[in-house]
């Protein structure tokens, strides 16, 4: 009887919970929608982390070596930064949404491609891998300017804080939530059922992603509060280009000054010195990622001789924090913001913080017990999410009639740390025969990111190029 009573409590908890949450998410669907860039976005990392865990059995089954297992790796930064600005300007032309959802499905597909890749035998298979990586760095370019450009529609500037640090998280949250489980796949039914694996999930997502997503103009259950909340605090209200007839003042302002957009604009967000600061920033800032992401795994097998199964696990560690640490800087800029701080110490403080807590990394190559080299990883990596800001920064200054173009560029100079890292870091490795210098390269960009923000960013403001 008791039993049954407990059960029933615990039903009446869980029903009134959920009943709390429909009714916050109805009278707040800008949370609806950073739900549904978490989700995508969590599996295009997903995507990424499972060439890593892949990495070490396939260069195995392939006999790469680090070098040629870099290239590889880079691969998919090559086409992630040759299709930025193609990404930007597709966003600003045919809106977000469609944008977004053809590149879900793009890259789902390549991904599953990947695990058929050695039936074409070992020389092929090297060069059909790169060439579908390079294509899911293709379909994945416009994602994280869609990001920014679908948060500066949906958000206040006193929630993009937390907005931006929630979809920016999502790259450790999919470590911590996939690399045990792709790990565990690999290590039993071979390094190609994870690309299988993923590529049915983000079919998946790009079907809910497709179905559930809108614009704030055209979203039937966005009430007027909610859209002049936005509106009030800086949201532009333009994610697909205002069709629905109802834009505002503000979104047929920003239609109009697309029309201009010309290579000129491009030069002078190139010019611009705050723009700048942040973008090089920001590829300092990748350096971190882009190792954490390609690499961590296999330096735990290959440097720290931990098997497969087990290094997929430790992984997930730094991954948790790094994910906490990327929603605890975006909660504490908000906070400062909201409590009267301006602008530029809202966000510069915990990026210099942040990056400060990632140089730690370099510690790696004086200890050698391994919970040691995790626990110092964890604390990197904390630091490094809890410092991502930029993304956020991004929406606070980009030019409200090239939101998407600005993003892109950033997201140019984030990419190139793509193509320069894996290969970087499998040339120290190869030459070095250690993972040493890799660790000093990757916590002395941390230190970078941090004078960039210092020295060259300046004053944190919205920038107006007409």
């Amino acid at each position: 009887m008791n039993v049954n009573r407990t059960r029933a409590f615990d039903y009446r908890i869980g029903k009134t919970l959920f009943s709390r949450l429909r009714q916050l998410t109805a009278r707040h669907i800008r949370y609806e929608v950073i739900g549904l860039i978490f989700i995508v976005m969590t599996v295009n990392l997903a995507d990424r982390a499972a060439m890593s865990i892949a990495g070490a059995p396939m260069s195995a089954e392939l006999h790469l070596n680090h070098l040629q297992l870099g290239w590889i790796f880079s691969s998919f930064a090559w086409a992630y930064t040759l299709f930025q600005l193609a990404g930007g300007w597709a966003l600003d032309r045919f809106g977000a949404k469609r944008t977004y959802t053809g590149a879900v499905f793009l890259w789902s597909f390549c991904t599953a491609g990947v695990g058929f890749a050695p039936l074409f035998g070992q020389h092929a298979a090297s060069v059909l891998i790169f060439g579908l990586i390079f294509m899911i760095g293709v379909a994945a370019a416009p994602c994280y300017p869609a990001n920014a450009k679908i948060v500066s529609a949906w958000f206040p500037a006193t929630e993009r804080g937390t907005a931006s640090a929630i979809f920016n998280a999502t790259q450790y949250f999919a470590a911590a939530a996939f690399t045990p489980a792709l790990a565990l796949l690999a290590a039993n039914f071979g390094w190609r059922s994870v690309f299988f694996a993923m590529g049915a999930i983000g079919v998946a997502a790009g079907v809910l992603f497709a179905l559930r997503l809108k614009g704030p103009l055209d979203h039937p259950r966005v009430t007027r509060e909610e859209r002049e909340l936005i509106e009030a605090g800086g949201g532009t209200l333009d994610m697909d280009g205002g069709d629905s007839g109802r834009a505002s003042a503000r979104a047929m302002q920003s239609m109009s000054a697309r029309r201009r957009i010309s290579f000129g604009t491009f030069r002078r967000l190139l010019q611009n010195r705050l723009l700048l600061g942040i973008s090089i920033a920001q590829y300092c800032i990748s350096t971190l990622s882009f190792f954490f992401i390609m690499w961590v795994p296999v330096y735990l097998v290959q440097e720290r001789h931990i098997p497969l199964l087990r290094a997929g696990i430790l992984a997930s560690v730094p991954a948790i924090c790094g994910f906490s640490g990327g929603i605890l800087g975006g909660v504490l800029s908000d906070l400062l913001l909201r409590r009267g701080r301006t602008l530029t110490v809202a966000r510069k403080v915990p990026i210099c913080v942040g990056m400060l807590m990632a140089s730690s990394i370099m510690v790696c190559n004086y200890v050698s017990a391994d919970w040691l080299v995790v626990t110092i990883m964890a604390l990197a990596f904390f630091g490094k999410g809890f410092g991502a800001l930029g993304w956020a920064v991004i929406a606070d200054t980009s030019p409200v009639n090239a939101v998407g173009l600005n993003a892109s560029v950033f997201n140019t100079f984030s990419s190139l740390s793509g193509v320069t890292t894996p290969i970087a870091i499998g040339f120290l490795v190869q030459t070095m025969h250690s993972f040493n210098g890799a660790l000093i390269f990757v916590g002395a960009h941390a230190l970078l990111a941090i004078a960039s923000y210092m020295f060259i960013v300046g004053t944190i403001r919205r920038v107006d190029l007409f």
